[in-house]
């Protein structure tokens, strides 16, 4: 049973660990990112701050499995300051109702093969929970980046998505960013109910 939670920048002290030490262990270890602020087995940096929030998932046993950084665009964002060239020379957004998208995995750590359904599972309840959360803060639109196939899954799944730049090669790999609205679309593939006015 996979469970969903989102929790604003004051995490407990063991959870920041959890979730650095998780993110570490795919994005450094296991992707090979070289991540400035990562280190002693930690992936924290500079947007990781006061109005940071995270969605996660956890597994039957309660082990991370899955997690999202959302950080609002008034203020400095991960594609704003390091990868705006994805916006082929369109402005960063700056938009209260536009949240950035940043730092997701579902990645399992632990040693074994990994069911792609069950993969799928943990990638839309983790899409779903940010999408919630993002909800009760504002946002009405994702603008995130990432690898082409993660935009796929996207529309796979329903999510009304547009890209906002062409694909370019990172690291040798096709990257992309792109909009996740934040609309009726959006909410019915994950069966989410629209916010009350």
């Amino acid at each position: 049973m996979l469970t969903q939670t989102s929790l604003g920048a004051e995490l407990p002290a063991v959870t920041q660990v959890e979730l650095g030490s998780y993110r570490y262990r795919v994005f450094v270890e296991r992707l090979g990112w070289d991540l400035p602020g990562a280190a002693g087995g930690i992936d924290q940096d500079q947007f990781d701050r006061a109005d940071t929030v995270h969605a996660m998932v956890r597994d039957a046993e309660g082990r991370l499995c899955g997690c999202a950084r959302l950080l609002p665009t008034t203020g400095p964002y991960l594609l704003s300051e390091v990868f705006p060239h994805l916006l082929d020379g369109a402005s960063p957004p700056c938009d209260s109702a536009v949240w950035e998208l940043s730092r997701y995995t579902t990645e399992m750590v632990e040693e074994g093969s990994d069911n792609p359904e069950l993969a799928s599972q943990r990638f839309r309840l983790l899409l779903r929970a940010a999408v919630e959360v993002a909800l009760t803060r504002g946002a009405r639109r994702f603008i995130t980046f990432s690898y082409l196939g993660v935009e796929r899954i996207a529309r796979r799944f329903g999510l009304h998505v547009h890209r906002a730049g062409a694909v370019h090669l990172v690291d040798g790999r096709p990257v992309l960013a792109f909009w996740i609205e934040l609309d009726q679309q959006t909410l019915a593939a994950l069966d989410l109910a629209p916010p009350a006015n």
